[in-house]
């Protein structure tokens, strides 16, 4: 089950809509899931995404994601794959966040540059194979 809510402005509510359900459908179907999408400016982050667990730690369920308004669809429905691909990540227990700490299959890489992290490593690649799984879909 997808409890799901979309926020913001300028962005279309059908693509997020559209990408989420096939992605879930697909990748994490048999889980409860409470996922709120956020569109807003994120200019001055000098970012177009973020992922966070909302709920807990342990076995998180709940997550926000934070994209940026101003995309456009190409980039807006990779940037919303490679966020889901986080979500994917902590579901399937190799991305955990503990005691102020992040683990990746039980290795703290919390010092580890952005750049080098390897869940973000993992979520760039699989964007492009999402995102071309995702337009060849029926």
């Amino acid at each position: 089950m997808l409890y799901l809510e979309t926020t913001g402005y300028n962005y279309s509510h059908k693509r997020c809509e559209d990408i989420i359900m096939w992605f879930v459908g697909k990748y994490l179907p048999r889980h409860k899931l409470d996922i709120t999408v956020n569109h807003r400016g994120l200019l001055r982050e000098g970012v177009y995404g973020w992922c966070s667990v909302e709920d807990c730690d342990y076995r998180p369920r709940a997550f926000e994601i934070e994209l940026h308004n101003r995309m456009d669809p190409i980039l807006y429905t990779q940037t919303l794959l490679h966020e889901l691909w986080h979500v994917y990540q902590h579901v399937k227990g190799s991305l955990k966040d503990k005691r102020g700490k992040r683990l990746w299959k039980g290795i703290d890489h919390t010092l580890v540059d952005y750049d080098d992290q390897p869940w973000e490593l993992e979520a760039t690649t699989m964007e492009v194979i999402l995102f071309k799984d995702y337009l060849t879909s029926p």
